[in-house]
C-alpha cells in the first residue's frame, strides 16, 4: 500500500483515506484497491473500521499488518484511558517513536471520535487538522482538495466524501471507486 523502505519489499502503494465533519456527522471514506508496484492484488480491501465499541473511527494507509497491529496498541491504550481518543493517541505516538519494534511499523493512521480527528504518524506526531476534513495515502492530496472545495458548498459530510473520493479514485491510479464508508453522529 504506501512504498516499503526494504529494497527487499514488493513496493506496496495506494490507499485513500478521508474524513470529514460536518453538520454534526462524522464521515470516514477509503478506497479498496491494494497494489503492488504496477499490479492490483486486491480491489475491495476494507481500510476503514470501528474500534472502541464502535465510538471511535479508524482508517490507514501503509502495510495492512503494521495498521493492524497499531490499532491493537490503540485499543489498548483507549481502555487504560477510559476512552479518551487523545490521550490514547498521544501514547501510542510515544511508542511507536520509541519502541524499536513499533518503529519499523510503515502506516499512517485517521482516528476520529465525536469530539476530534487525529492523524497519527511513526514519527511521533499526533496533528489535529485545522479544517474539518483531513486525508492521507497516494490518493490523500486529490481527496483532500476535493473536500475542501465542496465544503461550503454540500450540506451532507458523506456526500462530501463520496464526490472526493471519486475525484480521487479518477486521479489516482493507486486508489479505486470501491468505497468503505463508516459514519458517526457528533
Amino acid at each position: 500500500m504506501t512504498g516499503a523502505s526494504n529494497s527487499t519489499s514488493p513496493g506496496w502503494h495506494g490507499t485513500t483515506i478521508l474524513a470529514v465533519r460536518k453538520n454534526h456527522k462524522l464521515v470516514m471514506l477509503s478506497d479498496g484497491q491494494v497494489s503492488m508496484g504496477q499490479t492490483v492484488m486486491k480491489g475491495n480491501a476494507r481500510k476503514v473500521r470501528r474500534l472502541a465499541d464502535g465510538a471511535i473511527l479508524a482508517g490507514f494507509a501503509g502495510a495492512t499488518a503494521d495498521a493492524f497491529t497499531l490499532f491493537e496498541r490503540l485499543e489498548t491504550k483507549l481502555e487504560r484511558h477510559n476512552g479518551q481518543l487523545s490521550r490514547a493517541a498521544v501514547e501510542l505516538a510515544k511508542d511507536w517513536r520509541t519502541e524499536k519494534y513499533l518503529q519499523k511499523l510503515e502506516a499512517l493512521l485517521i482516528v476520529a471520535d465525536k469530539e476530534v480527528t487525529l492523524v497519527l504518524t511513526g514519527a511521533g506526531d499526533v496533528l489535529e487538522p485545522e479544517y474539518n476534513v483531513v486525508a492521507v495515502g497516494s490518493g490523500g492530496n486529490y481527496a483532500l482538495s476535493a473536500a475542501r472545495a465542496l465544503y461550503d458548498y454540500e450540506e451532507d459530510a458523506e456526500t462530501i466524501g463520496r464526490k472526493a473520493m471519486q475525484i480521487a479514485a479518477d486521479i489516482c491510479v493507486y486508489t479505486n471507486a470501491n468505497f468503505t464508508v463508516e459514519t458517526l453522529d457528533i
